[in-house]
């Protein structure tokens, strides 16, 4: 379910990207999944609301690459995309490693998920919130000397 999804999320969001402001599309992908995980933590569990989920956040989840390397031409040019993707990527694969962690060890704490959750909420609301004021403009380069 989420491999399938996140086909059709990456596929939609490089659309929207190239109609709309990438830093808009990124923030609402970041609203929409905080929307997502709040609306599964209050739901009563079961193979429909999981499958759901699943697919919810298989649309979201990849979807965000075709933007922020979109962001990253943007405003570095293609030149050093290589490089400068080359840096975003492990930082977000650190994200997750540490997401996978905390929620690993918040529950050898509590015995429950529901902070790691509700933490992820919070957590993609702070994302929406400081890319909406990313600069997409390209940068300013330095002269050749």
């Amino acid at each position: 379910m989420i491999g399938f999804t996140n086909i059709i999320g990456s596929y939609g969001a490089g659309i929207l990207g190239g109609r709309m402001a990438k830093k808009n599309v990124l923030s609402a992908i970041y609203v929409l999944r905080s929307v997502v995980i709040a609306v599964f933590i209050l739901s009563p569990v079961s193979d429909v609301s999981i499958l759901v989920f699943a697919g919810f956040m298989g649309v979201l989840w990849l979807s965000t690459v075709p933007l922020t390397s979109g962001l990253v031409a943007d405003m570095f040019g293609v030149r050093y995309m290589a490089t400068l993707f080359g840096i975003v990527f492990p930082s977000h694969q650190l994200g997750g490693f540490l997401g996978a962690w905390l929620g690993g060890y918040v529950f050898g704490l509590t015995g429950s998920y529901d902070a790691v959750w509700w933490l992820s909420v919070a957590l993609g609301l702070m994302s929406a919130a400081f890319h909406l004021p990313i600069s997409d403009r390209p940068v300013a380069r330095l002269a050749n000397a």
